[in-house]
């Protein structure tokens, strides 16, 4: 029910044009009606179910639809072009996972005294984040992980097949007004399947950071750099919408 063979699946139904929502590699509702679709339009048995004969059909559509970035890439750049571009319209869920909970919190304070509606989350249970900011109906995830080395790692979620486009360009924005405890060949982007990115619906990024001591030092520099990353990425031509 779950796996890199119901990723596969998933992005091959996004190219044939049955949107499945988000490349998680999770068989949920979405994808068992997208499968029932291609089914339906194909002839076959709409039972949900992909066995010999629709692996066998789906193969050889593929082979003559070529490769491309699938319905759901589409529709998400397409999202992005619409929409409000204000922090007053942004719904931000912040995530903790032990550590930072100060930072966490000013981050919160100062979305919020820029009109933006935040809440954080506390706590090492990834899915507890995911479903918050799924219950939430968040435009944005960001979590904090601290870590011992001097560094900085921005995660994105990436599969073969699928990338988040929002997560990307949200990670870029914090990549680059990064503050100056890190210098630029520490801060790294990096497009991953971590849980929390993966169970997600919005764009999310997990941004791990250390050493913890002096990221509380420079705590009020890392909040202003986010509050500026956040209001670029929602300005930007792409601004902030669903994955």
């Amino acid at each position: 029910m779950r796996g890199d063979d119901v990723a596969e699946l998933q992005a091959t139904l996004a190219r044939l044009g049955f949107d499945c929502g988000r490349v998680d590699g999770i068989y949920g509702p979405d994808t068992v009606a997208a499968l029932r679709d291609f089914q339906r339009n194909s002839g076959l048995p709409d039972d949900g179910v992909c066995g010999h004969d629709t692996i066998r059909t789906l193969l050889t559509l593929t082979r003559q639809s070529g490769s491309g970035p699938g319905v759901v890439m589409v529709r998400e750049a397409e999202q992005f072009t619409t929409g409000n571009r204000s922090l007053g319209h942004l719904r931000v869920v912040i995530g903790e996972f032990g550590g930072l909970g100060a930072l966490a919190r000013q981050v919160q304070m100062a979305l919020r005294q820029h009109s933006a509606s935040a809440i954080t989350v506390n706590g090492a249970d990834a899915s507890a984040h995911a479903a918050l900011a799924n219950r939430y109906r968040a435009h944005a995830y960001l979590g904090f992980e601290a870590i011992d080395e001097h560094a900085a790692t921005l995660h994105h979620y990436c599969v073969p097949g699928f990338e988040s486009t929002g997560g990307r360009l949200l990670s870029e924005q914090l990549g680059n007004n990064a503050p100056r405890l890190w210098r630029r060949d520490e801060v790294v982007r990096v497009g991953t399947r971590l849980p929390i990115l993966r169970e997600t619906r919005m764009p999310a990024v997990l941004w791990r950071m250390g050493p913890a001591h002096l990221v509380v030092t420079e705590t009020p520099a890392i909040v202003r750099s986010v509050v500026v990353a956040v209001e670029r990425w929602v300005r930007s031509p792409l601004g902030p919408q669903a994955d």
